[in-house]
């Protein structure tokens, strides 16, 4: 989960909210990486990443897919990209390159090309997003695939107009005014993917599930927290429906449907 940057005139994740100097930002993102990893990391392998590949890991939030791809996948080398490397470079590992840049910019290259090019929750906070799936695209080696996630929300806007949908509704629109973030786009991944250039395209959505306790029930709690003058901002919802949707979340009667995460990948053709 990473920090990217928007478009002039609005903020940038990591600096109008999510900030990485705030206590406890690494906790959060490691909140969503205890609940996304494994999927992540499931995918990743069975589309070959392993020994011999070399991988570009954009936004890597604490780094925990990178080096789960050295540690487990026996990749050869993995550059991981964020605009602010301070909690990747905490945990330094053989094989981990750091950079440190804006993989959104126009002028992003890193010079060189990687069998694997993965990004998870980076653009949907975009609103350059189209640009992006086609530079990220470009930095594939002939036969490497682009591997990219973002939340998907399947109920939200039509759930029962409860405390826990009411804070999701307020949380994605208060998202939208002050970061750009929007998802309404996501499920249309293959579509974009195949515009790019590349072939073998296909998507998956995973849900968590959304149980008392669970890191994906805390992720929500500390990101509502994060978010939470936007989220007020937006005049859908004010502090005492938030604690009541805190308060929701923690209960025994929680019974809704967590926002997941759709992956879609594609591949850039072999040379004639």
């Amino acid at each position: 989960m990473g920090r990217m940057g928007t478009d002039a005139g609005r903020g940038r994740y990591g600096e109008a909210v999510f900030r990485p100097e705030q206590a406890g930002e690494d906790e959060r993102i490691d909140l969503g990486a205890l609940t996304y990893d494994d999927m992540t990391m499931e995918r990743l392998r069975a589309l070959g990443a392993g020994p011999g590949w070399n991988c570009l890991d954009v936004g890597a939030g604490t780094g925990t897919v990178a080096r789960r791809l050295i540690e487990e996948a026996e990749v050869a080398s993995v550059l991981a990209v964020d605009r602010d490397v301070r909690f990747l470079a905490a945990r330094p590992l053989p094989g981990l390159d750091l950079l440190e840049a804006d993989a959104g910019a126009p002028d992003f290259d890193p010079g060189r090309r990687f069998q694997l090019v993965h990004a998870r929750f980076v653009l949907m906070h975009l609103p350059a997003w189209r640009g992006v799936i086609t530079r990220l695209a470009g930095l594939l080696a002939e036969g490497g695939v682009l591997v990219l996630s973002d939340a998907v929300d399947l109920t939200t806007r039509t759930a029962p107009p409860d405390a826990y949908s009411r804070v999701m509704q307020a949380m994605w629109q208060g998202l939208r005014d002050t970061i750009g973030t929007d998802v309404s786009w996501v499920a249309d991944y293959p579509r974009h993917l195949r515009d790019a250039g590349l072939v073998s395209v296909a998507a998956e959505i995973r849900v968590p599930p959304l149980v008392p306790g669970s890191p994906i029930s805390r992720f929500w709690i500390g990101t509502w927290d994060r978010a939470r003058e936007s989220i007020v901002a937006t005049g859908l919802v004010d502090d005492a429906v938030i604690e009541e949707a805190v308060s929701y979340l923690g209960s025994p009667g929680c019974a809704a449907l967590s926002p997941g995460m759709i992956t879609a990948w594609g591949r850039r053709p072999l040379s004639a």
